[in-house]
């Protein structure tokens, strides 16, 4: 009986792609997974196809990239930080993007696997308990994270939890007491739930009641009928809005104009990211403000470091600093009037 690529991989136990890598592209495949395939493979006396012999061994110099999406700014300036520095050295990328789901996310990572890519350099939806980063790790395929801010696993990010607590501390300083947080689904972004634990503790520290967190769909052009009925209504509405993305603020904005409600007058907003274009707007946007392009260049040095066995032994956790951009969507409380007037009614 001729045994196939698929019973090696059932026999030793590690995935198909993980054996190809070990007979194509040993130098990606950890010493110990290497000698379990080896093993596996001189059991069942398994010959690999010439073309297989022909690329043991070979480099590919090709990175896989994985991203949320590059319709938001802060994954496309990340991705301009990392090709600035691959196309210098030589390396060729290849991008797959997952629109925030996790069933796209392992599809993505599998298929830069069979494609031999010699590391991976990605954005992943919950990096602590993310299944396919443990067979990574297992496996010893070299990643870096990008705005996963985990301690678990090699990363770039900032502190989202210290980057929150500031710019909610900004807005209390404005004389704000009812503020609101507006996220994605945080079950789907460890981004968000840290950022979320930022706000808490300013709310609290300043001794305030944090308010849930509103959930809002992160792809979404228009703020939903429902949420801007919630940000506007009652006599006791939010004065200020803690946004988690800068594009999700410039939704906001415009959902609340057209309610006939002004930014800051009537709401004042802060948002992350710090995108350029938030500069623009009338009024500016306030956020806080990530180097998106030196966490994407730092993440392609700290890969390369680990594909050329040359990590110096840093912390997994790599934090890069934040800063908060003041902006005319923050005003001061006195400015929004008085709160215990009944809410305009939205149109």
């Amino acid at each position: 009986m001729k045994h196939t690529i698929k019973d090696v991989a059932a026999y030793a136990g590690f995935s198909i792609a993980t054996v190809s890598r070990a007979i194509n592209a040993p130098h990606t495949v950890n010493r110990v997974t290497l000698a379990k395939i080896r093993e596996a493979i001189e059991a069942l006396q398994f010959r690999p196809s010439p073309l297989g012999r022909q690329l043991r061994g070979e480099r590919t110099r090709l990175v896989g990239i994985v991203l949320p999406t590059v319709a938001n700014p802060v994954f496309a300036q990340c991705l301009q930080g990392i090709d600035d520095l691959a196309s210098s050295q030589g390396y060729r990328l290849m991008l797959m993007t997952t629109q925030y789901d996790a069933a796209r996310e392992r599809h993505a990572i599998e298929t830069l696997l069979a494609q031999r890519v010699e590391g991976l350099v990605l954005t992943v939806a919950d990096a602590d308990t993310h299944p396919l980063l443990d067979e990574l790790d297992r496996d010893g395929m070299r990643y870096v994270l990008m705005h996963n801010d985990t301690v678990r696993r090699p990363s770039v990010s900032v502190d989202n939890r210290r980057a929150a607590f500031d710019a909610v501390s900004m807005l209390i300083e404005h004389g704000h007491e009812r503020i609101v947080m507006l996220a994605g689904t945080l079950a789907e972004s460890d981004r968000a739930r840290l950022r979320f634990r930022g706000y808490e503790e300013a709310m609290r520290r300043a001794g305030l009641a944090p308010a849930p967190a509103l959930e809002v769909d992160f792809n979404a052009d228009e703020l939903a009928p429902s949420v801007l009925a919630h940000l506007t209504s009652g006599a006791h509405r939010p004065t200020a809005l803690f946004c988690s993305n800068d594009l999700l603020a410039m939704v906001v904005m415009r959902g609340l104009r057209r309610a006939s409600y002004m930014v800051p007058d009537d709401m004042s907003i802060v948002g992350f990211d710090g995108l350029a274009i938030g500069e623009l707007l009338s009024p500016p946007l306030a956020s806080v403000c990530t180097p998106n392009r030196d966490i994407g260049s730092t993440a392609w040095r700290r890969l390369m470091a680990r594909i050329e066995g040359a990590d110096d032994g840093e912390s997994l956790s790599l934090q890069l600093p934040h800063r908060l951009r003041m902006g005319g969507t923050i005003g001061a409380l006195s400015s929004t009037g008085d709160s215990s007037l009944p809410a305009r009614p939205a149109v």
